[in-house]
């Protein structure tokens, strides 16, 4: 972490969470949200190159980096976490961006506390229909995915990015060992507890009141978000533009970051000037 970067506990619904943030509020504010077992310095890159122009807060979800453990049977909301962190902080309309779980908790924070966002950018977010009566077959996919993050968690840390850099070979160095030693941070807990119910996105999407810019990937490398899907979301709200960065998986910031940034700055540059909080 840059030594002129400051990070903090905050204590929100009854919980310590931790928070990375560049700036003191003299610029405009920019929350980036981390994904699934991602910690708030995953988004280092993206801070350091927007930290002239915004105040960037980069928090942990609980469960993640620094941020409170789950108890087993804890019930726990995270957009609601995300929406206490701006609010005790004091950020006026922030742009809120969010990489998967983070840009599903963003477009929640829209739908849910439309007074909060001016404006989001969501990196593939889970825009997939999910049956509530088929926790069956949801249950049977949890279980590779979590013995995955169980083995990442076990591996020493050089290790752990050995055995990423081979995956992803194409990462840069930084990149590979804040996304390592975040999985090393991750409450495994949380595959007991779950994320919650699942939803309709549509009906998130379509309460989305901000400019929405949604960056997708390739299907067929592991990009959760269709074609289809993303053409549904622009048809159904007209808040939303969307970019498709070919030749990219789920990260895609990760695999391009030059055509990641320039979707951004071009969508930051159309949004009304404001002034800081």
């Amino acid at each position: 972490m840059p030594s002129h970067w400051t990070e903090h506990d905050i204590s929100i619904n009854g919980v310590q969470l931790h928070y990375y943030r560049t700036g003191d509020g003299t610029a405009p504010p920019l929350v980036l949200q981390h994904g699934f077992s991602d910690n708030g310095l995953c988004w280092t890159p993206t801070a350091r190159d927007l930290e002239a122009e915004y105040d960037v807060i980069m928090p942990d979800a609980r469960g993640h980096g620094l941020s409170a453990r789950i108890r087993p049977g804890d019930t726990f909301d995270m957009t609601a976490d995300l929406a206490g962190i701006i609010q005790s902080l004091g950020l006026r309309r922030p742009i809120v961006a969010g990489h998967s779980m983070g840009a599903l908790i963003a477009s929640q924070l829209a739908a849910r506390f439309p007074d909060i966002p001016r404006a989001l950018i969501l990196e593939d977010p889970p825009y997939w229909q999910v049956p509530a009566a088929d926790e069956t077959h949801a249950t049977a996919k949890r279980k590779p995915f979590a013995t995955w993050f169980r083995e990442m968690a076990a591996l020493p840390l050089e290790q752990a990015i050995a055995r990423t850099r081979a995956e992803h070979p194409t990462w840069p160095d930084d990149v590979l060992q804040t996304w390592c030693a975040a999985k090393k941070q991750l409450d495994l807990t949380i595959f007991d507890t779950g994320l919650g119910q699942p939803l309709d996105w549509q009906d998130v999407v379509a309460a989305i009141a901000c400019p929405t810019l949604l960056i997708i990937a390739d299907p067929d490398k592991g990009g959760l978000v269709t074609p289809e899907a993303a053409a549904l979301a622009a048809k159904m709200n007209h808040n939303i533009s969307v970019v498709h960065i070919p030749d990219t998986g789920h990260h895609i910031r990760f695999t391009n970051y030059t055509a990641y940034m320039d979707a951004v700055r071009a969508f930051l540059a159309q949004l009304a000037p404001q002034t800081p909080t």
